[in-house]
């Protein structure tokens, strides 16, 4: 079978590269979004909306960067530039009573980080009260709507149910001060306790100068059929094996360590960018959240994104078409993983890759410096415009008082 699988590539390999060439010989190797979805991606959120933004004592944002750089670097730093974007943007207004939303620039993902980068968010929690309690004593607009009409951005594995564990996290419950406010987060996961009901989700931070800096030429050829490169047993975390990414990227591994079409390896060259615009597709399994960065890079590399996280909620789903682009398949599913990719059509393949090579798709994904129209940025703020014509009456119409002592009694020390 796997020698079967093997010809079968080839011949999709050959028919890819001569189908390719024809689309490059009549200029059609890129293809607009079409519908609403194309619209949404494109809209612009200068004059729909106005943002209050606090400002609070440094040691809720800034100290903590100068504490610890890395902050910059990790996958959770859309809190941070996300914050230094608002502050010059056009949407950003001085007047609190023009204000359509507030936001609370609060870095829980730098409070504190392992030897390795990682933030542990086990005083976010308390953090983040700390900063609701000042501008809730501090200013009159947490208190009229409840933090209704504030948004938050919480990109932590699973929001703000602040833990890296989701057993754990679903024990926690996202914070209770948080209960009315919009939570702007990466994780994302239908009928689950971290996600609530009006959420944005968005990408996790990928570094865009790095990034850029290693796009090859778009007429190279995708000489490898599948790739990943990453963890599939955390060992240190998960021990006895099974929880971590619920056993999906060991069935990888266990499936597909031997097979000549699936490049998978846990070691992480430096050519790992370069390679993943030399494959067609790109694995995106889930770890210990559902989400990764390899959902960005695959979208930026132009590689078919192959997602295997049962229920996943995908950034900005409302403007990105997930569908068209990417490939689902169920964690279940996995052990049959050469049959699904090797039976996709490659006419189908090929449509998925001039969507890809969009613009405006790879745009979307990245938190861009300096900003640019329709960029991450943006479609947080087109998030968030999008809520406003019942967003008054949403907030305002709720007339239940937050519990300040609800929540572990942990949390209710002071930070």
């Amino acid at each position: 079978m796997r020698n079967w699988n093997f010809i079968v590539f080839l011949c999709l390999a050959f028919v890819l590269r001569v189908e390719s060439f024809k689309f490059h010989r009549i200029d059609q190797h890129v293809e607009r979004i079409s519908g609403s979805a194309g619209d949404v991606l494109e809209e612009d959120p200068t004059g729909r909306l106005k943002v209050f933004v606090y400002e609070l004592p440094s040691k809720y944002n800034k100290k903590t960067v100068q504490r610890d750089s890395r902050c910059l670097s990790h996958m959770f730093a859309a809190e941070i530039y996300m914050h230094q974007f608002l502050l010059s943007s056009p949407v950003r207004t001085l007047d609190p009573e023009e204000a359509d939303w507030f936001y609370t620039p609060v870095y829980t993902t730098c409070e504190y980080l392992t030897p390795h980068g990682h933030p542990l968010p086990f005083n976010s929690p308390r953090m983040m009260r700390s900063a609701i309690q000042l501008i809730a004593s501090s200013w009159p607009y947490w208190n009229r709507t409840q933090g209704g009409d504030h948004f938050f951005i919480v990109p932590h594995d699973f929001g703000a149910c602040f833990h890296f564990q989701e057993e754990k996290a679903i024990g926690r419950g996202i914070l209770p001060l948080l209960q009315r406010a919009t939570l702007v987060q990466t994780f994302g996961q239908r009928n689950h306790v971290c996600l609530k009901e009006g959420s944005i989700t968005i990408p996790p931070y990928a570094p865009p100068q790095k990034i850029q800096s290693h796009f090859i030429s778009p007429d190279t050829p995708r000489s490898i059929f599948v790739y990943f490169r990453g963890l599939f047993y955390d060992k240190r975390n998960d021990p006895k094996g099974g929880y971590y990414a619920r056993g999906a990227r060991a069935a990888v591994w266990e499936n597909f360590k031997d097979n000549p079409l699936f490049d998978i390896s846990t070691d992480h060259p430096t050519t790992y960018y370069e390679d993943m615009q030399r494959a067609i597709f790109c694995l995106c399994p889930l770890g210990w959240a559902p989400w990764s960065p390899r959902l960005v890079e695959a979208v930026v590399f132009g590689g078919i994104p192959v997602i295997i996280a049962d229920d996943i909620v995908l950034p900005f789903a409302d403007a990105i078409p997930w569908d068209d682009i990417g490939l689902f398949v169920a964690e279940k599913d996995v052990p049959y993983l050469d049959n699904i990719l090797t039976s996709v059509p490659p006419q189908e393949i090929l449509r998925k890759q001039r969507l890809l090579a969009n613009p405006s798709m790879k745009q979307a994904m990245l938190f861009l410096q300096p900003a640019q129209p329709g960029d991450a940025f943006h479609q947080i703020l087109n998030g968030l415009a999008r809520k406003l014509p019942n967003h008054h009456k949403t907030i305002y119409g709720d007339n239940n008082v937050l519990n300040w002592t609800a929540g572990p009694v942990a949390d209710l020390k002071p930070w």
